[in-house]
């Protein structure tokens, strides 16, 4: 008989050696040790106070788990054997203490310890994920203060468009992050009700103090339908989804690192610390830190996928299938930490060549759209003024200028409201001073933005 199971009694014969290993959780959800042990304190702190158990055996059950847990965290003890995390502290327990460690499980079912566990676990990754983003963002906010003068082209299409700042061009990476952060929170706030004593399915007759237990664990609330509360894996689902979001930020970012690299661009030179080379080529230098982010992106979108797959047919209420939200639950969040620790150190250690981005800007006609503004502030209508600086341009590409290397008689071919204040307007640090409207790139506008950001930081 499988005497060391917590379900034993009802079999007679042993399970098949190679079922027990594909049923088996323990070589993952091990890692939820910490929560499973807090939980279960909790839970007997609360089974005392509610008369359940008397006071010798909780203190004894207490006692033991708290040994159990530095025993853990000291090396000492190990977890391995069992069928799942909460039967491997259970049985530590047991042995551990004797037979009050038997009473410990009374008014639960491991169908709401698994949620409790992982919901405790989920806002604790929702914190610490949160203030990850954070770092980058603070990285950021710091490179962006020291180039609020430094100009480089904006692209559409990947075709230059207007000239911007490179503070304008990073302080739009942190408003992604930001919302990062609020998908984390929400995140944290959906997972943030208590779902012990919910049981197997349809609660307990025991006269369980759910709210004490709540609020010993940091709970808001306590979960309001025992159905639902074992079978409901949208916080893990949120949490992830937030993990893809937040991939999906540094994978687009990545991808520019990527093309500011080269030679081509130029407008960074990644550090040593943060850089490979190749086993052939002696002149590699390959951004290898930023292409992992950007591929390691797929297996979170992975994570988020198989998780919604497994939950798409389940009937109420737990069902075996949910096991499988751990390992996507764990690869997501341990990928996105690592990814944003790494980055953060790239963009950090990173070199900025404010020249060559000064010289992409001034090609590719990005001071075009302000040329058809200079024209509309002298009184013509924008559509015309727009057919206006597009003819110039066609000019200007046929005979290998600019707009600005262009005698104002030439510019007066195509409109007689051009004058000689026209090369002030359209050069390229007028171009973005001129762009004073928040959001926008002129200086004043980014010292508000950059602003907004470090408040937020300091929250």
């Amino acid at each position: 008989m499988d005497s060391e199971k917590l379900w034993g009694g009802r079999f007679s014969s042993e399970t098949d050696e190679e079922a027990a290993g594909f049923h088996s959780s323990i070589t993952f959800d091990r890692r939820l040790y910490r929560e499973d042990i807090l939980g279960s304190v909790a839970h007997a702190r609360m089974l005392v106070k509610t008369g359940v158990i008397d006071r010798r055996d909780g203190e004894a059950i207490i006692g033991g788990l708290r040994d159990i847990l530095a025993g853990i965290e000291s090396g000492s003890v190990e977890l391995g054997g069992d069928e799942d995390i909460h039967t491997a502290v259970e049985r530590l327990l047991i042995r551990r203490i004797g037979e009050a460690g038997k009473k410990l499980h009374t008014g639960r079912s491991r169908n709401d310890q698994v949620a409790l566990d992982a919901r405790m676990y989920v806002k604790q990754a929702c914190i610490y994920l949160s203030a990850s983003v954070k770092a980058l963002m603070g990285a950021l906010v710091e490179i962006a203060e020291d180039n609020l003068d430094t100009v480089m082209p904006a692209f559409t299409h990947m075709q230059k468009a207007q000239p911007t700042v490179l503070a304008h061009h990073l302080m739009a990476y942190c408003e992604m992050f930001f919302r990062d952060c609020m998908r984390f929170e929400q995140a944290y706030d959906s997972s943030d009700s208590m779902p012990l004593g919910s049981g197997a399915a349809c609660a307990t007759t025991y006269p369980l103090d759910r709210e004490m237990v709540a609020k010993e664990l940091g709970f808001s609330s306590v979960t309001n339908n025992s159905i639902d509360a074992v079978s409901d894996r949208d916080f893990v689902l949120d949490f992830i989804y937030a993990c893809a979001v937040c991939m999906m930020h540094l994978s687009r970012f990545g991808e520019e690192v990527v093309i500011w690299s080269t030679g081509e661009f130029g407008f960074l030179k990644l550090g040593d610390a943060f850089s490979t080379g190749s086993s052939i080529m002696p002149q590699k230098k390959n951004p290898d830190m930023a292409e992992l982010v950007r591929g390691k992106t797929g297996r979170v979108y992975g994570d988020l996928v198989a998780l919604l797959t497994v939950m798409k047919g389940l009937p109420l209420a737990y069902n075996k299938d949910m096991q499988e939200d751990k390992e996507a639950l764990f690869d997501a969040y341990d990928t996105v930490s690592a990814c944003l620790s790494v980055f953060t150190g790239m963009i950090q250690d990173a070199e900025w060549d404010a020249q060559r981005m000064r010289a992409a800007a001034g090609s590719g006609f990005t001071n075009a759209t302000d040329a058809a503004d200079y024209l509309v502030r002298k009184g013509m209508p924008f559509r015309d003024a727009h057919e206006a600086v597009g003819r110039l341009v066609l000019y200007c590409e046929r005979n290998g200028l600019s707009i600005e290397e262009l005698s104002l008689e030439e510019l007066k071919s195509v409109s007689p409201l051009f004058s000689e204040d026209v090369y002030d307007f359209i050069s390229l640090e007028a171009c973005v001073k001129n762009r004073a409207v928040y959001g926008g790139p002129g200086r004043e506008s980014l010292k508000k933005h950059i602003a907004k950001i470090k408040e937020f930081l300091v929250q």
